[in-house]
């Protein structure tokens, strides 16, 4: 059990943050985009019960974000899901028309998004100069209050209004976003 605490906005001393994460408090804070954070510097979310005790301190439900190729490996995609939600390629390749998905490799996520394997967010679009990586959004993200992601890196994650997060974050870096709608597979409600 992590010993987590909810602190608004960014750190106070960011002297022994990545300069990525810093940049994403920045950007936020420079958009007016109000966020709250908890910190597991020495505890990375890399495995789900992890992410269900953040998931409890910050009140929400992190959103999954997979970082996804064509087979040619020239059109990317960053997909946000809740994070409780199963996900299959076939479902989402069908909407979009591809013949397959698969998950992209770390050397396009670092080149793209700025990102390392397990610190998959949509904040890494900001990194996205070129508009390389199309943004597809489950439905059911549009219905949440709260967007829970990470700062660019795993030892931190915070949630922010999904509200800012499509009409201030995205418009900010040049990105639009398409929305999918993935099943959940018959699960009890």
């Amino acid at each position: 059990m992590m010993e987590l605490e909810v602190l608004k906005g960014r750190p106070t001393d960011c002297t022994d943050r990545l300069p990525k994460e810093v940049r994403t408090y920045d950007l936020l804070d420079e958009l007016e985009i109000e966020y709250e954070r908890t910190d597991h510097r020495d505890n990375p979310a890399t495995t789900m019960e992890m992410c269900n005790e953040i998931d409890a301190v910050l009140g929400i439900t992190i959103c999954k974000n997979l970082f996804l190729c064509n087979r040619q490996k020239t059109d990317f995609y960053l997909l946000a899901m809740p994070g409780d939600k199963p996900f299959k390629t076939k479902d989402l390749s069908a909407q979009l028309g591809i013949a397959r998905l698969s998950f992209a490799t770390e050397d396009f996520m670092e080149e793209f998004l700025d990102i390392t394997p397990g610190s998959v967010s949509v904040l890494g679009l900001m990194n996205d100069t070129e508009n390389r990586v199309r943004l597809l959004v489950d439905e059911e993200i549009l219905d949440m209050e709260y967007f829970g992601c990470h700062p660019c890196i795993n030892t931190s994650s915070m949630r922010l209004k999904t509200a800012d997060l499509l009409q201030k974050f995205l418009p900010a870096v040049h990105h639009e976003y398409t929305v999918v709608k993935l099943p959940r597979y018959g699960e009890e409600s």
